[in-house]
């Protein structure tokens, strides 16, 4: 009995030593999204300011800095995930003295996307139980999301929509939990804090946490709607007004965002955050381009759109719900000036929405779980998402902009280079490709299984096939030629420095 409970938990474990065995980071190419994070932490923690001027001389600005009409620069991101880490950072500096800008660095991925993520799949997993009773399914779709998508970039890299989005996955789940009588009423107050926090983390969750609102007081029973209201508006005021006082503070009033004072303009100085009227360029770019798109990257994904149907038979509202936040914010990125966001792999703005897919595509699953070989089939989709962002995250997980074929541009060139991200061996002194093997057995025996266990071994036969044949047809995308080229040998350089 022991041994079959250690194998069962075993794969949590893996999953845990697979998040914390990368660290992609690169020093020369002067993170423009991460730096700035990173100095506000210092300066909060060290200067007691908001102020990055210190950070910026010491070691470089980058693109994503303000300069107010104080004369002093600030970060121009939300600040949610700087006063997160500002703390921890504080009690570590305390006892082992200030950390490096490579370990604050670390520090702020582990502390506001690994952990954040890892405690939000322990979650995701009881809740998916509503629409996939069956352990087996419920473990595919968590390893999916977990390997297989944007989640896995950027818990490891130091950016906030992936806190955004745990945060408002898991104000949607308390919230509900309280309507259905299965939480205290008093937890409406965590679930207003957490959707106040992703937009104090992220300001496009703004736009998601309507939906959301609106299907809680739909679900919360009349009698205690207003008292619900009242704690869950009473939880986000404080992370809100948080918001507010960083932006009166910074930029001389509460409803001003650094954007309108960046030191280079890409976009998000125009209207509300860059918004303008939806484009279809931006529509297709952000959903099924080669280097960007959200159903190229991970397929798997996809079964949402089935899946939706399949819900709405048993779940109307949810079904409803995770369509609007879907919908939602596809029109939000397709809306933007600035939709293709820089070096990126995935449209990062609408990672928030992953979390809303995984009810649609459980719930899919569980209704082909009789049919294991179409299972395996679907399968196939979620190893291509797993091979896209597990080789990317243990390469560059930065994918250039102009490189219209990243994948084999950039990523695959890099392994067969023998040019890996810094990871556990490497820190020991180890070298080369062979560093990153521990990493893809992790990856490869977690989702392996996952697969197996719900598909059979003909069903892993086919996922892999059908991986196999759709990661090789990727080949066939243009590439960029001498450009991609040109980056690959920036890439290099990067990797060479460190």
């Amino acid at each position: 009995m022991l041994g079959r409970l250690t194998f069962r938990g075993s794969w949590v474990i893996a999953i845990v030593l697979a998040y914390l065995y990368v660290f992609p980071y690169f020093p020369a190419i002067q993170s423009a999204n991460e730096l700035p994070r990173v100095y506000l932490v210092k300066a909060i923690a060290d200067d007691h300011t908001f102020e990055i001027d210190h950070g910026v001389q010491t070691w470089g600005t980058t693109f994503d800095v303000s300069r107010a009409p104080d004369g002093h620069s600030y970060s121009n991101k939300a600040p949610g995930s700087s006063l997160l880490v500002a703390p921890v950072y504080a009690a570590v500096e305390l006892v082992a003295g200030e950390p490096s800008l490579g370990e604050t660095m670390w520090l702020c991925r582990f502390v506001t996307g690994v952990v954040p993520t890892l405690l939000f799949a322990w979650l995701l997993w009881g809740f998916l139980a509503r629409f996939a009773p069956d352990p087996h399914v419920r473990r595919l779709v968590v390893v999916a999301y977990l390997f297989g998508s944007m989640a896995l970039t950027y818990s490891i890299l130091y950016f906030s929509h992936q806190l955004a989005a745990v945060c408002l996955g898991s104000s949607w789940i308390v919230a509900i939990d309280v309507a259905e009588r299965r939480r205290a009423a008093n937890a409406m107050i965590a679930a207003g804090a957490l959707a106040g926090g992703a937009i104090l983390c992220d300001y496009q969750a703004a736009f998601v946490v309507v939906p959301l609102a609106i299907d809680i007081a739909l679900r919360v029973d009349r009698k205690h709607l207003v008292r619900a209201l009242v704690m869950g508006g009473a939880g986000a005021a404080v992370p809100i007004a948080l918001l507010l006082y960083y932006h009166a503070a910074c930029f001389g009033s509460p409803f001003r965002t650094g954007y309108g004072l960046s030191t280079s303009a890409h976009g998000h100085e125009q209207g509300l955050l860059g918004l303008s009227t939806p484009s279809w360029r931006a529509f297709i770019g952000s959903t099924l381009d080669p280097d960007n798109g959200l159903f190229t990257l991970a397929p798997w994904l996809l079964l949402a759109i089935p899946g939706a149907v399949t819900l709405a038979r048993t779940d109307r509202r949810t079904a409803v719900t995770c369509g609007a936040v879907i919908v939602v914010s596809l029109w939000f990125i397709s809306s933007l000036a600035f939709w293709r966001a820089g070096w990126e792999v995935g449209p990062r703005y609408i990672v928030m929405m992953l979390p809303f897919a995984l009810p649609l595509v459980a719930a899919q699953l569980e209704a082909w779980r009789d049919r294991p070989l179409v299972i395996g089939g679907a399968a196939g989709l979620v190893v291509v998402g797993v091979v896209v962002y597990t080789a990317s995250a243990m390469t560059f997980p930065y994918w250039i902009d102009y490189v219209k074929n990243p994948l084999y541009e950039l990523t695959f060139r890099m392994l067969g280079d023998g040019l890996v991200a810094p990871n556990v061996l490497t820190a020991a002194g180890a070298t080369g490709l062979a560093t990153i093997v521990p990493f893809v057995a992790l990856v490869a025996g977690v989702t392996g299984w996952a697969i197996q266990r719900v598909a059979g071994w003909r069903g892993l036969a086919i996922a892999g096939a059908i991986g196999a044949v759709v990661i090789g047809a990727y080949a066939a995308f243009p590439a960029q030629g001498a450009q991609g080229d040109k980056a690959y040998a920036y890439v290099r350089a990067a990797v060479d420095k460190l």
